[in-house]
């Protein structure tokens, strides 16, 4: 819904053309875009809204194919990062500000992503062993150690992304770098924030095995490490229900020694809140327990998505 504008900046043009009507809307201003950081896969962007507030920003740019792309922003958020770049490759970024569905402003920069050999975080062997990571450390590096990482967990499972937690049971880490393959076997690294416990991995294939490691860094220097493999989902064993409701069809239907599980009881899911790109939902358990839940639904594009979510939880965020 939202063409690339051309490469020349409108950035004047496109606040000066509002109709006189239009004019309360337009006092929400976007300062300048600026890139805080650059790897070989992804850029990291930054702003400032001056002036009046915006309900969510729309970031715009063109892969390495040419295909355009355009990716959601939440409208308390003021910084990006944006995954699956190609190295040694210039990118024109635009963000439009955006009051409901209409633009209001919009900025742009330019940046070039690294190259495959400025990755200084190469991934381990599958061998190498999270005690051997700490160990290296001369004694000199001590006081770095203190900050530790908690067991990486998984919090969500669809057939194109998955979702991570983790803790930091001591000390606390600047940033975090989140490490795998692709589907083609290449390194990916996803930054994350120092305040940040979870990440979504987006762009991944369905019904694919992945090992994610997760480090810690006290400014460029990795201090802990834990990793995880998790399957993507498989689209032909997850088929989305009808839209006919199904309760009530198990409970006659089943024999007199499967009774006894259906004693579980799920109440009604509900919207907890809602953003640009994201759901969050929550519900209940009034009888019984579960060893897990499903979520399915489908995506912009009409195909079947499933989150798998731990028995304990009574929340997910869709992402």
């Amino acid at each position: 819904e939202l063409p690339l504008p051309s490469e020349k900046p409108q950035h004047e043009k496109h606040r000066t053309e509002s109709p006189t009507s239009e004019a309360p809307l337009a006092w929400a201003v976007l300062g300048k875009m600026r890139i805080s950081s650059v790897s070989p896969d992804s850029v990291q962007l930054q702003w400032s809204v001056p002036e009046g507030s915006f309900d969510s920003f729309m970031l715009q740019y063109r892969d390495a194919q040419g295909q355009p792309q355009a990716l959601p922003i939440d409208g308390r958020s003021h910084s990006v990062t944006v995954p699956g770049l190609s190295p040694s490759h210039r990118y024109r970024f635009h963000l439009y500000g955006l009051r409901g569905r209409k633009k209001i402003d919009h900025v742009s920069t330019e940046a070039v992503t690294g190259t495959e050999e400025s990755k200084e975080l190469p991934l381990p062997s599958e061998e190498r062993k999270r005690e051997k990571l700490q160990t290296d450390s001369p004694p000199s590096d001590a006081p770095l150690v203190q900050a530790v990482l908690g067991e990486l967990k998984v919090s969500s499972v669809t057939l194109s992304s998955v979702g991570l937690q983790w803790s930091v049971p001591e000390g606390s880490f600047d940033s975090f770098t989140l490490q795998y393959r692709d589907a083609q076997g290449q390194p990916q690294a996803l930054p994350v924030d120092g305040g940040s416990r979870s990440v979504t991995v987006p762009g991944l294939s369905p019904s694919r095995r992945y090992r994610f490691h997760l480090y810690g860094l006290r400014g460029r220097k990795r201090t802990d490490r834990v990793s995880i493999d998790i399957s993507t989902a498989e689209p032909d064993k997850l088929p989305l229900p009808t839209e006919e409701p199904l309760q009530k069809k198990p409970k006659t239907k089943s024999p007199p020694s499967e009774r006894r599980l259906l004693q579980a009881v799920l109440e009604e899911l509900r919207v907890s809140s809602v953003a640009s790109n994201s759901v969050q939902l929550q519900w209940s358990v009034r009888e019984g327990s579960f060893d897990s839940f499903m979520l399915q639904y489908q995506d912009n594009q009409g195909q079947p998505q499933a989150l798998h979510i731990d028995g304990r939880s009574r929340s997910v965020t869709v992402p």
